[in-house]
């Protein structure tokens, strides 16, 4: 599951729902989901290429680029 950082919740590591992983203007991963705790929050985590890749071959995450 993708992880990020909740900055309502102020907690690390805490799973998002329905995550979509595209690309930053310079050529990085990142993933955005809504928080899985409190359900209202966007969360946005950075990823390397090797786990975004992993985390949409599993069916972790959709594809959005």
């Amino acid at each position: 599951m993708v992880k990020g950082y909740c900055v309502v919740c102020k907690e690390k590591g805490v799973e998002m729902k329905d995550p979509v992983i595209g690309k930053t203007a310079r050529g990085g991963f990142m993933a955005k989901g809504i928080c899985s705790k409190c359900g209202k929050t966007k969360m946005c985590a950075m990823m390397s290429k090797e786990n975004a890749e992993k985390a949409i071959k599993d069916g972790e995450a959709k594809k959005g680029y």
